[in-house]
């Protein structure tokens, strides 16, 4: 059997409004409740994001979304109707541009929580 990222848990300050963002940010379900403490956002058939709440300070992680072309175009198009600044790189300033790297596209944003968000089109971090 070929090892699969089942779910990973990320720190929220509330849990059902931040999956609930990036469910509609990326246009997939999400759920106030799941199974154990938790708020899921549901990415594809064999990964879940299990928000949950914490009253500490939050870590900052960072997450890749590949996504197919009609499917960044449609949540860039939900980035821009909800306000949410993106930018082209990595680092760099909230320039609301696209970013092109290794033929595909990428952009950035950092809600809900202050998490890094990334979307590309074509891996970077897998090259032939």
């Amino acid at each position: 059997m070929a090892i699969a990222l089942d779910h990973f848990i990320v720190s929220a300050k509330d849990q059902r409004a931040s999956a609930k963002l990036l469910g509609e940010i990326l246009g997939v379900p999400w759920s106030e409740t799941g199974v154990g403490p938790f708020s899921p956002v549901y990415l594809n058939d064999g990964l879940t994001l299990d928000f949950i709440d914490d009253a500490g300070e939050l870590p900052i992680e960072h997450f890749c979304f590949r996504v197919s072309d009609a499917e960044f175009d449609a949540i860039l198009a939900r980035l821009k109707e909800k306000g949410i600044a993106y930018r082209s790189s990595v680092r760099g300033p909230q320039d609301m541009q696209v970013g092109e790297l290794g033929g595909g596209r990428l952009v950035y944003w950092n809600v809900p929580d202050g998490h890094q968000w990334e979307m590309l089109t074509v891996s970077y971090a897998r090259r032939p």
